[in-house]
């Protein structure tokens, strides 16, 4: 009965409202009612005029039958925009809650109507300040105005300006924490997709708190990300990531409820990619994720406690030939040897299949960056609907073995290994319990991007990659079980480092590599025995117990296998688990890297000097005579391995190093590769090269393009009426094939000049610079990425 009586009175205030409503007030009456109540603020019908006032300028604002009938729909005048701050911060939780219901309805009637509201900054700090209120129905309907407000670009960049997202951080870190633990997954079909949204039952505060807070998150740019409060940032950082423990836990399970299901459950617009983007981007800044091991524990790990070790593997061994490190870890102290944290890890796990399903549930999807993006928010806008999906197989993890006399390769899922199948395979819990049964069956199961996983392999990753002076390091992980083979022979585009965590491993290394180092992402021809041959002959054997490590370079055709073992004390006799470190020698790190870098710089120095003709052609065929050496560069690299080798101008070498002899060695690369320029770079054959991406209407800078890290050419050839890259390519050949013989003169007088003038002291620092920058945003992807993994 009680309940029907609130419903009779609230409907019967609802008819007297829209009767008030549908009289003959129009806007400058309401103005004029309010604004006289507001005047008159301690007279006790004051508060009455203006909620009531307040009333029908929101039912103006919705659109809907009843107040189309009465002629109602329309917009905010702006005399009565203005009165907004004072209502905002009346005393009154009634008139406040519905003044920032009022501003809401206005910042979605229109673009018009959102920008003006969002240029007040009264209204919109009012707005942020009543996100506080000790009030929950003032809260509520605050949260509800910035959403509406952040519905558009003005919108956001102005809750921001106002520190909205920092009110809204500390307004959910006062929530109690029983409302944030029932939370659940709703699974809603758009259009035949699955779109997981999350829901929190009974308090629909913690919900809106969430939505605009992640919604802000998700428009900061890095500058804003950094300036964040830290401690602040952090704190709320801790809630989401519990909140994304949970949630993840019910993807894996395929957990989902049907919205409708229960009447306390309030849906939020939080898709599961949302919450996973913000923390994302709460974590690419994060210092304390990381902290790479420092590089003279690294090489004593990989390469032992001699001072000659690591020099005698770089000038005997790194992309010429296999070594083998003997167990290194028996003569380290626990803080020198690099794996003892994630081996104690491992071996909290009494058996190897104890370990699979821990090790599985808790992972994300690494979602590949391509090797030349440098803008980490670029990547997140390009994944932004698959961040935080469950591991992917094929990408994120295989499960296989090599069989049969032709020692084909056989994957348990074989149809997600087909190249036909578009849709990603998402490992759920049952295909994560099949894992540990295809281990049983003799299955390897290699899991990619280590160092996104696990902090202290990113630390490794970290700490190598600093050694050899590269971007990144990447890390795979191998279980294989007795007397089984997983991969088949093959070679990598890559060197890597073979380190055996636990039992034993046969390896077999072709001793004749391929003719040419093969570059990282370029296609890898198929290896068959046919090719290679079955005889032993031209090939080492290698056993890998605990403890050794096994460098094979790029290009080395190889493969492994275990050894079963009989009378072993328990079911890890026979077993191996290894890492592969892979030294991922990116194009602009290899040798011809550098030589484009000499010759922009060389250029940049030169150019005051060289590009001052009297003769306006013969100044702009020397500025694109620049540009056709890049690509005669270019052109030597495909086909002098010199140029492909990785440059290791940037690697740390270790302070006792005395005699410098790894900067003495890359000099004396220097010089041959300045030499093969000056000797064997053509003017025709690039021009070729040229006329041939125009007819097929390509770019022939394309490989070429992370130079414009340093400011490339470009602008030059603008100066003189090109549109580069478009129009420059076809004003080089028209150019050039016109003035063939003045072009082929500039030519070698650029390249003439550029080989006797480039000074290798005078490249480093630009090196540095770009290679600076590629392992930034290395570092924020995987600050980011392991921020998402729930161990």
């Amino acid at each position: 009965m009680e309940n029907r009586g609130r419903k009779k009175r609230r409907l019967q205030r609802t008819k007297s409202n829209r009767e008030w409503c549908s009289s003959s007030l129009d806007a400058n009456t309401i103005f004029a009612l309010m604004l006289a109540a507001i005047c008159n603020s301690n007279e006790p019908y004051s508060e009455s005029v203006i909620k009531r006032c307040l009333n029908s300028l929101h039912l103006s604002l919705i659109p809907n039958s009843q107040n189309a009938a009465f002629g109602l729909h329309q917009t905010l005048p702006i005399p009565i925009l203005s009165l907004l701050p004072i209502l905002l911060n009346s005393k009154c939780d009634e008139i406040v809650s519905r003044s920032t219901e009022i501003a809401g309805a206005a910042s979605i009637f229109s673009f018009e109507m959102n920008e003006q509201i969002a240029l007040d900054g009264e209204i919109v700090k009012g707005l942020i300040l009543a996100v506080g209120a000790s009030n929950k129905m003032v809260s509520v309907a605050a949260c509800n105005a910035v959403l509406d407000l952040s519905t558009t670009s003005i919108g956001r960049e102005r809750l921001l300006e106002f520190s909205a997202l920092e009110h809204l951080m500390f307004k959910y870190l006062q929530v109690p924490e029983s409302s944030k633990r029932l939370v659940s997954i709703c699974s809603l079909d758009k259009g035949g997709n699955i779109c997981l949204r999350i829901g929190v039952k009974e308090d629909d505060l913690v919900v809106l708190l969430l939505n605009a807070a992640i919604t802000l998150i998700n428009t900061y740019d890095i500058d804003q990300l950094e300036n964040m409060p830290r401690k602040l940032s952090e704190a709320f950082s801790v809630y989401l990531k519990e909140l994304w423990v949970k949630v993840h836990n019910q993807m894996l399970l395929r957990n989902t409820v049907k919205f409708g299901q229960d009447e306390h459950f309030n849906l939020s617009s939080i898709r599961t990619n949302n919450l996973a983007e913000s923390i994302f981007r709460l974590s690419i800044n994060a210092g304390h994720l990381t902290t790479p091991f420092p590089f003279e524990v690294v090489k004593k790990s990989i390469f032992g406690t001699r001072e000659s070790s690591f020099e005698n593997f770089i000038l005997n061994h790194w992309e010429v030939s296999p070594l083998l490190v003997r167990s290194l870890s028996k003569g380290l102290n626990e803080q020198d040897d690099v794996f003892s944290s994630f081996i104690q890890y491992l071996n909290l796990k009494k058996t190897v299949s104890s370990f699979v399903l821990p090790l599985l549930q808790g992972l994300v999807s690494c979602l590949p960056i391509d090797s030349d993006e440098l803008n980490i928010l670029n990547f997140l806008k390009t994944v932004r609907n698959e961040l935080g999906c469950l591991i992917i197989y094929g990408q994120d993890i295989r499960v296989l073995r090599t069989m049969g006399h032709l020692k084909e390769e056989v994957h348990f899922f074989q149809e997600s290994s087909e190249p036909c199948i578009k849709a990603p395979h998402f490992l759920y819990i049952d295909d994560i319990l099949k894992c540990e049964d295809a281990y049983n069956k003799g299955y390897t199961i290699a899991l990619r991007g280590m160092e996104f996983r696990f902090e202290s392999i990113a630390a490794i990753a970290d700490g190598l990659a600093s050694l050899f002076g590269q971007p990144s390091v990447g890390v795979n992980l191998y279980l294989t079980p007795p007397d089984s083979q997983g991969l088949a022979r093959h070679y990598d585009d890559h060197c890597v480092f073979v380190c055996q965590l636990f039992g034993t491993k046969q390896w077999t290394i072709v001793s004749q590599p391929i003719v040419s180092l093969p570059r990282l992402y370029e296609p890898l021809d198929s290896l068959h025995s046919s090719k290679i041959g079955n005889s032993m002959a031209g090939r080492t054997q290698f056993l890998l117990r605990e403890g050794d490590i096994l460098y094979i370079p790029r290009g080395f055709p190889h493969e492994a296998c275990t050894v079963a073992e009989s009378g072993g004390p328990d079911e890890t006799t026979g077993f191996s688990l290894h890492l592969t470190l892979a030294i991922e020698v990116e194009p602009p790190f290899e040798w011809e890297g550098f030589a484009h870098v000499a010759l922009h710089c060389w250029n940049q120095s030169s150019k005051s000097i060289h590009y001052t003709s009297v003769d306006p052609l013969s100044e702009i065929l020397s500025v694109m005579s620049v540009n056709l050496l890049h690509i005669a560069i270019r052109l030597i690299g495909d086909s002098d391995p010199t140029f492909r080798k990785a440059c290791l101008v940037a690697a740390i070498t270790l302070p006792s190093d005395s005699k410098c002899w790894l900067g003495l060695n890359q000099r004396t690369i220097f010089i041959y590769i300045i030499d093969k320029i000056c000797s064997e770079s053509g003017f025709l054959e690039a021009l070729r090269v040229v006329e041939v991406a125009i007819q097929k209407n390509e770019d022939p800078f394309q490989r070429l393009r992370w130079l414009q890290l340093l400011n490339w050419e470009a602008e030059m050839i603008e100066e003189h009426g090109g549109d580069f890259p478009s129009v420059g390519f076809e004003k080089l050949s028209s150019l050039f094939n016109q003035h063939r013989d003045k072009a082929e003169v500039a030519f070698m007088n650029v390249k003439s000049k550029f080989c006797c003038e480039v000074a290798f002291e005078d490249v480093i620092d630009s090196y540095g610079m770009v290679l600076e920058k590629y392992k930034k945003t290395r570092k924020q992807y995987m600050n980011g990425m392991l921020s998402l993994h729930c161990k």
